[in-house]
């Protein structure tokens, strides 16, 4: 639990959500939660009332992009399943049925405002690669300059455990960067963040300037519907991404979402607490699945820290795991302290016979190919 119920000060300080109603560009992201259930599929009354509010703000001049959940759950009931389905296939399986079930009705409910929607399915890869995020951020772009409201799902019919998002909230705050939205709105089937327990008195906590205002605080799981893979947690998660990176984040309900939009005081406000990154930063820092770790010796740690600088075999001490060049790695000093993330440049069979060399010894032993950096500076973050 917490003790801010103690103090009312982090309570009483100034929220501006100008921002919201002033807005150029939103992303807004909603939860499996809040537009389906195991035994109805989609509820139409939920999904036309979340379109209705997102359409008025959307003819208003605002550029809307949905980030929805939905389609597992979609696909559930007309597959006869009682219940979200753990393994990867069947989960794609109900993810393909239902998908286009959520976007059949997305169609009619934005229509009725004479607003176009559209598609826009990713995978982890599209925001990875270079070519392949800028070429999302081109067609996202592009769709709303024509004044479409894409409606973005992480590719579960093709995603991989190993390589994914892991929740759309998390697909969320990286889509925010990539478009380089002016605020995100995470929208779920709980009306803010509490410092414990509603039901056992909790206050609403309206401003979160920073992760000492999360000192203590009781955060849940997945919620009740059991439809979704996030849960509060995630959501805080994602906005805490986002505020770091230079993006102010609401976490709110669904049935707030007009409000919400209109700069209202509800929910949690996330104010910005750090400088924009390059989204594949974003995705390394937060998302990424580790593979392995490299141990560097006290001077390497000192170099990537606080000089920012590639990471040379030199300075590395000790390989573990089981990767290939491309993979994310952690880089930790020699106590066990993670230090940073990066793409590694060369597999976890290669680095033992490098380690403490310098990369010109490598170079005229090994070959060419063994010169360059184990992890180039553009490929790694400081966490």
């Amino acid at each position: 639990m917490t003790s801010r119920a103690a103090s009312a000060e982090p309570l009483a300080r100034s929220v501006d959500r100008s921002v919201l109603a002033n807005a150029h560009r939103i992303v807004v992201k909603v939860g499996s939660s809040s537009l389906t259930s195991i035994k109805g599929g989609i509820s139409e009354e939920s999904l036309t009332a979340l379109a209705d509010a997102l359409a008025a703000k959307r003819n208003t001049g605002t550029e809307i992009i949905l980030v929805s959940s939905g389609a597992i759950a979609a696909g559930l009931a007309p597959l006869g399943l009682a219940k979200r389905p753990r393994d990867l296939a069947t989960q794609q399986a109900a993810a393909s049925v239902g998908q286009g079930l959520l976007m059949a009705r997305y169609t009619q409910a934005f229509g009725a405002h004479g607003v176009t929607v559209s598609q826009v399915l990713l995978t982890a890869e599209d925001l990875m690669r270079r070519s392949q995020h800028t070429n999302a951020f081109r067609a996202l772009n592009r769709l709303l300059s024509l004044g479409v409201v894409p409606v973005v799902n992480e590719n579960d019919t093709v995603a991989t455990h190993e390589i994914r998002f892991g929740d759309n909230d998390r697909l969320a705050a990286l889509v925010a960067h990539l478009v380089r939205a002016d605020a995100l709105v995470l929208l779920s089937d709980v009306d803010s963040l509490y410092d414990g327990p509603p039901s056992l008195g909790a206050k609403r906590i309206p401003l979160v300037e920073g992760a000492h205002d999360l000192d203590g605080v009781s955060i849940g799981k997945t919620g009740k519907a059991g439809v979704g893979t996030g849960g509060m947690l995630t959501k805080v998660e994602a906005a805490s991404m986002a505020a770091g990176s230079g993006i102010h984040a609401l976490v709110t309900s669904t049935p707030n979402a007009a409000a919400a939009l209109n700069g209202e005081d509800v929910g949690t406000w996330f104010t910005v607490n750090g400088a924009r990154k390059p989204v594949r930063l974003l995705w390394l820092a937060h998302v990424a699945s580790v593979q392995g770790r490299l141990v560097l010796d006290d001077g390497a740690v000192k170099a990537i820290r606080h000089h920012r600088t590639s990471l040379l075999p030199a300075g590395i001490s000790a390989v573990h795991g089981d990767f290939e060049a491309g993979d994310a790695v952690e880089i930790a000093g020699a106590d066990g302290t993670v230090v940073a993330r990066g793409l590694v440049n060369y597999s976890s069979a290669e680095l033992p016979q490098m380690l403490g060399r310098s990369t010109r010894d490598l170079g005229e032993a090994l070959g060419s190919g063994y010169d360059r950096e184990v992890v180039h500076v553009d490929d790694l973050v400081l966490v």
